[in-house]
């Protein structure tokens, strides 16, 4: 389904004006406080936000995939942490109602459209990032239900998620479960163990969370029993949506950055002339728009194929890559264009250039993206030798 052009457009001016109105007035204030910012949360609920790519039936907006890239740029480019505050929940949501049982979607979707139940994805563990295969959290059967053991890493809204889809090893083989729970720092046999502290990207909780005989019950398994031992296929399919997240992201965070430096450059004068009339900060800031605009393309791009129905993992992967290191780029630019003004706490240039470097990190580091394109090239432009070979 693609979303109508001109409700999409609405809806992005509608969210553009909340952003300037009301996030970014305080976005420096809850990121240096590490405060999660509950009033603008309650405020994205009203707005759906939480049930963007949710169907109707079920309560969401139903949006397609290019409208929510646009959506996560907008809130990225107020504060990059509210966009995290929804990627993980998209992940879980997006799980289950492309391979959830009817039952599934009607038990947990139209919660999950409201916000009313938010989500987490948990796949990373401390031995097992990129290697999904090292997975050692095991799921032992017991009966109609099973034993969850064991420990994950960088859970984002891990406290605060309702549901949790989870990735376990089971005997058949590693299995996505949906982990029910109440919020908060332990359920049953869940606890969070440790808060992890981080560079920026602030304001959200990253947790590590620890499994010790919770139960979770067989009905819970993603798919129904067909998918038990099959799970990894579901999950890293997902991963297409959060890397046109992420990289959604880096457009957001790119484009603030830039919005910054362009108008500083028109206020700060050095030798009686604003330091935009000098070729060096003019050649800057063109190199700056030029990747900004490159990088939004390619998102776009990838978000078109998904709407499609096509394979998008090349598209999803060169977008991720590109306008992360852009988004790292422009805003390192834009902290030399502000001089020692965006080294200080006073100006929000300092927290594009700390939150810059998760999006190279998030959603599979830019060096596993190499070879996730590298991979999917070599597939699609396969020679056909005649030789067996």
């Amino acid at each position: 389904m693609v979303t109508d052009p001109a409700l999409a457009d609405e809806l992005i001016d509608t969210l553009r004006t909340w952003v300037r109105k009301e996030v970014l007035p305080v976005a420096s204030d809850y990121e240096h406080a590490d405060e999660f910012p509950e009033p603008l949360v309650a405020q994205m609920r009203e707005m759906g936000l939480f049930g963007a790519t949710i169907p109707v039936e079920y309560g969401g907006l139903d949006l397609d995939t290019l409208t929510y890239a646009r959506v996560v740029e907008e809130l990225a480019f107020g504060w990059m942490s509210l966009s995290g505050v929804l990627n993980t929940h998209m992940i879980g949501s997006n799980l289950i109602k492309r391979f959830g049982t009817d039952e599934q979607k009607q038990r947990w979707l139209p919660k999950m459209a409201t916000g009313e139940v938010r989500g987490a994805f948990s796949l990373s563990e401390p031995d097992a990032g990129s290697d999904t295969k090292a997975l050692r959290c095991k799921a032992t059967p017991d009966g109609d239900t099973y034993l969850i053991d064991g420990t994950k890493m960088w859970v984002t809204n891990g406290e605060r998620a309702g549901i949790v889809a989870l990735a376990a090893r089971a005997p058949e083989g590693i299995t996505c479960f949906i982990v029910e729970k109440e919020p908060g720092p332990r359920f049953e046999g869940i606890s969070v163990s440790r808060d992890i502290h981080k560079l920026g990207y602030r304001g959200l909780e990253t947790v590590e969370m620890v499994y010790e005989g919770h139960r979770v019950p067989a009905a819970n398994i993603l798919g129904g029993d067909e998918w038990l031992g099959r799970g990894l296929q579901l999950i890293l399919s997902s991963l297409e949506l959060g890397r046109v997240n992420v990289a959604s992201r880096g457009v957001g965070v790119a484009r603030a950055a830039f919005e910054a430096a362009i108008t500083y450059a028109q206020q700060r004068e050095t030798f009686g002339v604003p330091i935009s009339g000098h070729q060096a900060i003019q050649f800057k800031l063109a190199d700056m728009a030029t990747k900004l605009e490159a990088s939004r393309l390619l998102v776009h791009n990838a978000a078109r194929k998904i709407d499609n129905g096509e394979r998008a993992d090349v598209e999803a992967g060169m977008a991720k890559l590109f306008a992360s290191e852009t988004a790292l780029e422009v805003a390192t630019e834009a902290m030399r264009i502000h001089g020692g003004y965006g080294y200080t706490t006073e100006l929000p240039v300092e927290r594009y250039y700390r939150d810059a470097p998760l999006m190279i990190i998030g959603e599979g580091t830019n060096e596993i993206q190499r070879m996730v394109i590298a991979r999917g090239l070599l597939s699609r432009y396969a020679l056909d030798r005649g030789d067996g070979a």
